[in-house]
């Protein structure tokens, strides 16, 4: 059987390509998930990691419409957590702008882009640098606690700490797909009112969902995520069947 969507994952600072396995293992048939894989981690470890907006999104909305593949020709719904909000925020609003715009945009943890908070960790030191990681939680006190994994993994998140601390909502044409915005009741990082200003953010509609947890939330709550991001991916489906690819 086809996939007749498709949702493609955004990562958190410091995150990678694999964080997203597990969804991709519990995607249904009829949705196919994939995740980017910024450079600086992973497969592309030897990459530098990019310090600004400008530079991580222009890459990604370029790779994206130079893929003509039939799975990339699918409806779309971007995903992205906390930097990867932000992220896929602005490469949804480039593929707008080539007259590629995705199905549908879903985020995570973020407030609105036009609330990004100036930041100043990426300039302190490392231990300040694992103080934030501890504080936010999304990384396990194994991983913390290994001085030689975090010693090559560090200059990476310090980089993209430097990119969503510096980050504002570039120029550009407004964005015009549905928006669904999810985080967590107990997020340090968002209120109720900077979520809901994602409202402001786009053309389109746009839902707010809140369940229990904190930062990532969404790891206790994948299910839940899950089934947000493929309903949205199903009606993106349902609305254009001709884009369906079709058997051989």
């Amino acid at each position: 059987m086809y996939a007749r969507a498709r949702v493609l994952c955004f990562p958190h600072a410091g995150g990678a390509a694999s964080h997203y396995r597990g969804w991709a293992v519990d995607a249904p048939w009829d949705v196919e998930f994939a995740t980017i894989q910024y450079p600086g981690r992973e497969d592309r470890y030897e990459e530098p990691a990019p310090t600004d907006m400008v530079t991580l999104a222009g890459a990604i909305t370029g790779e994206l419409l130079a893929d003509r593949r039939e799975e990339a020709l699918l409806p779309t719904v971007l995903f992205g957590h906390s930097m990867g909000a932000a992220v896929a925020y602005e490469v949804a609003r480039g593929l707008t702008a080539a007259n590629r715009a995705p199905a549908a945009l879903a985020v995570s943890g973020r407030p609105a882009p036009r609330l990004s908070r100036p930041g100043t960790v990426h300039l302190g030191s490392d231990d300040d640098l694992v103080a934030d990681l501890r504080r936010l939680g999304g990384t396990g006190s194994g991983t913390l606690g290994n001085e030689s994994l975090m010693a090559a993994v560090l200059p990476t998140i310090r980089r993209d700490y430097q990119l969503i601390e510096t980050y504002r909502p570039l120029p550009g044409v407004p964005l015009r797909a549905p928006v669904t915005v999810l985080y967590g009741d107990r997020d340090p990082e968002i209120e109720e009112w900077e979520a809901a200003a994602w409202r402001e953010a786009t053309e389109g509609s746009c839902e707010l969902h809140v369940l229990p947890g904190d930062h990532f939330y969404l790891e206790a709550h994948r299910r839940q995520v899950l089934d947000h991001v493929v309903a949205q991916a199903r009606k993106a489906a349902a609305a254009t069947p001709a884009a369906w690819p079709t058997t051989p």
